[in-house]
């Protein structure tokens, strides 16, 4: 016991250095607030530079939104439901690949609507359109002293921006309010792509496919009326002095939709003159699923959320070093600990010993009769003593006597040991009826007086 107190105490001080230990390393994590200069737009981000009051609205609205927290390739499957527009907002902390950009842009191609709203889009995000190409420029750049709440630091000699063409885009919508760092989007015609029947003597196995989606090569777009091709250009709803504001063209059979500035959707800022209304145009479309990216905002459906939860603070590290202890204490309890101990050895004279181990081979080899007989004889050479009989005496002498001299009926009696000796003699019994005879036989006796001290102070009673 002393050493088990002793490993009991050991692990308590154990415990309470460990939380001493952690509670002086704990620093703790600062929150960073929100800064133009290092946004969080994701859609639960209530502070000034997220999405959430827009993702709330078009819920409560009525509208199919969702957070879409799978990777890209799941746009491509053919299980589960696909989203009708995707929703890109602002400069990702996980940067889309070559082969996610392809993935999302092959959706498109099938019909996918995609709503990137930055400063400075990804490029591999910003396919060709015909002859024409994609370009963002971004003139004033945000200081980290800047207070995203402001307005007046945010929209500092900014005036509304009405629609320049009547479009989707521009409907309801009579002015809108962007920040000072809104970029501009310029579309400028390439240059003629080569005919691939110029050079019939070149290898064509890189003409297609996966492997072309490499290096510095932007994703192209695959119209296959090329007359058509010069035709179709972007459409421009809102611009400024420096170029277009939002702009949409079309990519296959779906559509890119681009925004120059989060403000226009970010919490700070949808509440200014129409941009609400703007973001309504921009990401409800034709209708279906809207879904907000938040794999590229670091919240995929792949990490782990109570972990995330934690992380930063040192319950993970508390934890495991219990886990730790706790493996420890089950070592512990399998390994022998101090010197080794004889056995126990126990007391072969107490008289009870061979009693118990008659009952126990008796009960297993269903010895009933043999238990019995034990019994009764003793309790017949009671009832004997108790009626001035000799052992010869029969039992109905002994039923009539002991009937005489008491208040125990003479027939039951004589039925209970008439039933007795037949058991012990070979009749069918089982343990239910033993023990039933043995019951009544005690019954008897305590009814007399003969059990036990009771009797053996009855008869020092009567030799005096």
């Amino acid at each position: 016991m002393r050493q088990r107190l002793i490993i009991i105490v050991t692990l308590i001080v154990v415990v309470v250095v460990l939380v001493l230990i952690n509670a002086a390393s704990y620093v703790k994590v600062k929150v960073t607030p929100d800064t133009e200069s290092a946004p969080d737009r994701s859609t639960y981000n209530g502070g000034p530079t997220g999405t959430r009051a827009l993702y709330d609205f078009l819920h409560e609205s009525g509208y199919q939104v969702a957070r879409w927290r799978e990777s890209t390739s799941f746009l491509l499957s053919s299980a589960g439901p696909k989203p009708a527009t995707i929703v890109v907002v602002g400069e990702s902390k996980f940067p889309f690949t070559k082969v996610e950009a392809r993935e999302i842009l092959l959706w498109v191609q099938s019909g996918g609507r995609l709503v990137i709203v930055d400063r400075m889009p990804p490029r591999l995000l910003l396919p060709k359109i015909g002859d024409w190409e994609v370009r963002a420029l971004m003139t004033n750049f945000p200081g980290n002293d800047l207070d995203p709440t402001d307005f007046d630091a945010m929209t500092r000699d900014v005036k509304a921006v009405a629609p320049s063409q009547p479009t989707l885009l521009a409907r309801n919508v009579e002015t809108i309010m962007p920040s000072r760092f809104a970029s501009a989007f310029s579309f400028t015609p390439s240059p003629p792509a080569k005919n691939k029947n110029e050079n019939s003597n070149s290898d064509t196995s890189g003409d297609s496919g996966d492997d072309d989606f490499d290096g510095d090569t932007e994703p192209q777009v695959e119209i296959s009326n090329k007359e058509n091709a010069s035709t179709v250009a972007p459409v421009t709803t809102f611009a400024g002095n420096r170029g277009a504001l939002v702009a949409e063209y079309p990519h296959g059979k779906g559509s890119i939709i681009l925004l120059g500035d989060p403000y226009l959707v970010a919490n700070n800022g949808i509440s200014r003159a129409d941009n609400l209304q703007l973001a309504i145009n921009a990401v409800v479309g034709s209708g279906g699923v809207i879904a907000f990216d938040e794999f590229h905002q670091g919240r995929g459906s792949t990490n782990n959320a109570l972990i995330q939860y934690f992380e930063g603070t040192p319950v993970v590290a508390l934890c495991a070093q219990l886990i730790l202890i706790g493996v420890a204490i089950i070592w512990s309890r399998g390994t022998r600990f101090g010197r080794p101990l004889p056995l126990p050895t126990v007391d072969r004279r107490s008289s009870l010993e061979f009693v118990a181990s008659m009952a126990e081979l008796q009960q297993r080899a269903k010895a009933h009769d043999l238990a019995l007989e034990n019994i009764y004889n003793r309790v017949r050479r009671v009832l004997v003593r108790h009626a001035g009989l000799s052992q010869n005496s029969t039992r109905a002498e002994i039923a009539k006597r002991v009937a005489l001299r008491s208040h125990v009926d003479e027939k039951q009696l004589e039925s209970l040991m008439r039933s007795c000796e037949d058991t012990i003699n070979g009749a069918p019994t089982n343990g239910r009826e033993t023990l039933r005879l043995v019951k009544r036989l005690r019954g008897i006796e305590a009814r007399l007086g003969l059990q036990g001290r009771a009797r053996d102070a009855r008869q020092s009673v009567e030799g005096i």
